[in-house]
């Protein structure tokens, strides 16, 4: 037996913290009935789990992709703003999704996968995973711009965690700094190079834990390497 949100993660619906959510807006169904409770626990080889109209299993090999998002892409399926998205970019049969989520004027190192642990232990808060972004603002930030950042700042009335930033180079009036959190609030970069008075004109993520962009080239993808995907595996 096992939980009805962990299965339909492993049968590459999306992540569990979706699928979680998919459960509460009653859109799976088990055995004819549709469910709404996230503990329910079902049996694999009997229960008929069902999700918009068409039975679900798991998946009989696990991906996992890199790709240099380009800007101007979403990182959703759909848009309802006719946006391409990133699976526009990668032509596989499987069905894949993308691990956590990019702003559509934000570039850099995307993972993609049909592997609904490994996206949760990504995205889970708790594992506090380093994402390290670079990104060129607006001005030159101070120390004590600087240091507001790295100590946190209120973000929807709570205080974001611990951060840093350290200043790259200066590029006539505006600076190229590199940015390292943990945490993934909407747009929370953004954000917070406002809140210190620098918003941020171009940004990039190039690292994600131990796995580094590289000279990977925007708008292309990879498969991850066995050493990688096992770094994955052991987080």
């Amino acid at each position: 037996m096992e939980r009805l949100q962990k299965y339909l993660a492993e049968c590459s619906i999306a992540s569990r913290r979706k699928c979680e959510q998919l459960i509460l807006d009653g859109k799976i169904k088990v055995n004819g009935t549709v469910i709404k409770n996230l503990g329910i626990k079902i049996d694999p080889d009997k229960d008929i789990v069902e999700y918009d109209g068409r039975v679900v299993a798991k998946v009989q090999h696990n991906i996992y992709i890199m790709l240099n998002k380009p800007t101007g892409f979403i990182t959703t399926v759909k848009d309802q703003f006719g946006r391409p998205s990133v699976l526009d970019i990668i032509k596989i049969k499987d069905r894949i999704y993308p691990v956590g989520r990019l702003d559509c004027d934000t570039s850099g190192l995307l993972l993609l996968t049909n592997d609904g642990d490994i996206a949760n232990k990504l995205m889970h808060p708790k594992h506090e995973i380093d994402k390290v972004y670079i990104a060129k603002i607006r001005g030159i930030p101070d120390d004590k711009d600087l240091d507001r950042f790295r100590n946190g700042l209120l973000l929807d009335n709570r205080l974001t965690a611990k951060a840093k930033i350290e200043i790259l180079k200066k590029i006539n009036n505006d600076a190229l700094v590199k940015i390292v959190i943990h945490e993934g609030r909407n747009r929370q970069i953004r954000r917070m190079c406002e809140l210190i008075g620098h918003p941020v004109m171009t940004l990039k993520r190039i690292k994600i834990g131990d796995l580094e962009l590289g000279n990977l080239k925007v708008g292309q993808w990879r498969y991850l390497s066995g050493e990688e995907v096992q770094y994955l595996k052991n987080l």
